[in-house]
């Protein structure tokens, strides 16, 4: 996994190795800060050719509005496309950063009690906020890693008191090649790459994930990062949720997943690192963003 971190010394730690955040400097254009190792080469504009079609507008960048610091690891504020303005908000993060440990393999968290905070951040990755868990809705590392918790505050109480909106959950299983930023608000800090592929399965540990997200090398994503909302920047939507790497080229261990093909076969990416999809949790989502494993199409793994 991209540990978890425990606590401000581990942190300090991190910082005095040379893993500082970068953070996000509010410009005309809210241009969201990438590591410099992964920054694109700039490129000329088209010329314009009498007649032809005007080129597809820019994507928005992507900011930092709407993630969540946790105390040791990333999250955000999301919402499904169904979501109304007074139905709690919820937010997002690998089931591997719940406050009561890593479940076990076919351990599935639903509807427990959490007082937990999160420090919500604006564009430019300043913390505004503090909002609160009432309860873990759903939490898992099995198949996936990922968990949702409900706030005490709804969608549009948060975006009254800071100006923010919920990011938006894809409903659709991404693509290759999707350009995508990787936005941690525990780091206060981006990782812009595109999406390698998927896997058929995902070892680490004890634990097995399937379709797992697989990043182009430029995502060097690193502890306190897990978590993270994965977001197309094309449309703006999380399509994943960070999660994990092969930090030193060992084979199905924790801390270096491996992938396993539909024939069994293990490859070993060092320095690769992964993310779950989100779309399969939408069907699950149902009226007043309560998690529903019941409704038609939910595919999430049931106690």
């Amino acid at each position: 996994m991209n540990k978890p971190l425990a606590g401000a010394f581990l942190a300090a730690l991190l910082l005095g190795a040379g893993a500082a955040p970068v953070t996000a400097a509010e410009s005309a254009g809210n241009a969201s800060t990438v590591p410099a190792a992964a920054a694109a080469p700039a490129v000329d504009s088209p010329t314009a050719v009498p007649g032809a079609a005007e080129a597809a507008p820019k994507a928005k960048a992507v900011t930092f509005a709407g993630t969540v610091a946790l105390s040791n690891c990333s999250g955000s504020v999301v919402r499904s496309p169904d979501a109304a303005p007074t139905d709690p908000a919820l937010v997002l993060s690998n089931g591997h950063c719940l406050e009561s440990g890593f479940p076990g393999p076919g351990e599935v968290v639903v509807d427990q009690p959490s007082s937990r905070t999160f420090t919500l951040l604006n564009a430019s990755g300043s913390g505004i906020g503090t909002v609160k868990a009432s309860k873990v809705a759903y939490g898992t590392m099995t198949d996936t890693d990922l968990s949702l918790y409900e706030l005490t505050s709804t969608y549009q109480q948060i975006e009254d008191g800071y100006g923010i909106r919920a990011l938006e959950l894809e409903t659709a299983h991404p693509t290759a090649g999707t350009a995508i930023t990787v936005a941690s608000g525990y780091w206060k800090r981006t990782y812009s790459c595109d999406i390698d592929g998927f896997l058929h399965q995902l070892k680490e540990g004890r634990w097995t994930w399937k379709d797992s997200v697989r990043y182009t090398p430029e995502c060097q994503t690193i502890g306190g990062t897990s978590g993270s909302p994965v977001i197309d920047d094309a449309t703006g939507k999380v399509v994943a949720v960070n999660n994990t790497g092969n930090e030193s080229g060992q084979e199905c261990t924790d801390n270096n997943p491996c992938e396993v093909d539909e024939n069994g076969e293990v490859t070993v990416r060092e320095g690769i690192n992964y993310a779950q999809q989100t779309y399969t949790m939408v069907p699950c989502i149902g009226a007043g963003s309560k998690i529903d494993l019941d409704r038609e199409g939910c595919a999430l793994p049931k106690p």
